[in-house]
């Protein structure tokens, strides 16, 4: 199978319908048996506690390893169709523009409401500059988590690498807090997402590079609040020159963003997302991986 083909198919897929829905998307398949796990393991202290959800873990990450491994065992054309639906399943274009635009309002009500369905701090606390500010960050990170990291692994390891990845990242969203029920649950997933991320964080830099060049580098080097997730959001708020701040956690300065910032971002956005898919399509058609046959 010609995974050019496949990935091409799962593009025009993303971008003219969006998601599957939520009764047939493995990503939610996959937050669903974690959460089967979750729900039935009462805490027992920190080495049990480790132990549960690591092999949670495992369990979810050999389910994704067994349904990428379905399109190799069927045939012609039901390998290509399943295939396609699984790579679109582990990315997501169009969504997050959607869901991210819901922003920008004047509404001071409804942009709590539409932040707060795509961050996990509380909105209510929040003043417009840092609203709009949230929106943006949630823009920068989920670029990284939802496109460019789950087809790096595809381009390395095929459909498999995809939905390990995307797996993986799902689990550290559900399990991998600081708090004392997933202190120790959830530190298996948020270390494994921790490395997952690492080299896609900063491949996600380097395409904000034609756009803000050596601001964006000086940004990066203010990134050491966190491993990874911090990285993407320095390069966003460099080429757009607006401060973005998650109070008590990280700043990049620059003045307050307004909506009109939210859709500059939403303007970068598509032209890094070009980048990636250019890139990926090419070294697609230049080298052949075995992913999808037998």
């Amino acid at each position: 199978m010609e995974v050019l083909t496949v990935f091409l198919l799962a593009l025009l897929w993303d971008l003219l319908i969006g998601e599957p829905p939520a009764l047939v998307h493995p990503v939610v398949w996959f937050g669903k048996l974690a959460e089967f796990f979750d729900e039935r393991w009462g805490r027992k202290g920190p080495l049990p506690d480790f132990l549960a959800g690591t092999l949670t873990a495992l369990v979810v990450l050999l389910f994704a390893i067994a349904l990428s491994l379905l399109p190799f065992y069927l045939p012609f054309p039901l390998n290509y169709a399943l295939a396609v639906y699984l790579l679109k399943s582990s990315f997501a274009i169009r969504s997050l523009h959607e869901h991210v635009s819901r922003a920008v309002t004047d509404d001071i009500k409804e942009k709590r409401k539409a932040v707060s369905m795509i961050v996990s701090r509380n909105t209510e606390t929040l003043d417009e500059a840092h609203l709009n500010s949230a929106a943006i960050e949630s823009l920068a990170e989920n670029f990284n988590d939802s496109v460019i990291a789950p087809l790096f692994y595809f381009l390395l390891f095929g459909l498999p690498g995809a939905l390990v990845y995307r797996a993986a990242n799902t689990l550290d969203a559900m399990l991998g807090y600081r708090n004392e029920r997933y202190e120790f649950f959830g530190k298996f997933p948020a270390r494994l997402d921790d490395l997952l991320n690492f080299v896609p964080a900063r491949l996600t830099v380097l395409l904000y590079l034609p756009l803000g060049g050596r601001r964006v580098l000086k940004y990066y080097r203010l990134a050491r609040f966190k491993l990874n997730s911090d990285k993407p959001i320095a390069a966003m708020s460099a080429v757009l020159g607006v401060m973005l701040e998650k109070p008590g956690f990280y700043r990049f300065p620059g003045r307050g963003p307004r909506d009109e910032d939210i859709r500059r971002a939403l303007r970068v956005y598509w032209l890094v997302v070009a980048e990636w898919v250019i890139i990926v399509a090419l070294f697609l058609a230049t080298e052949v991986f075995p992913c999808l046959s037998p």
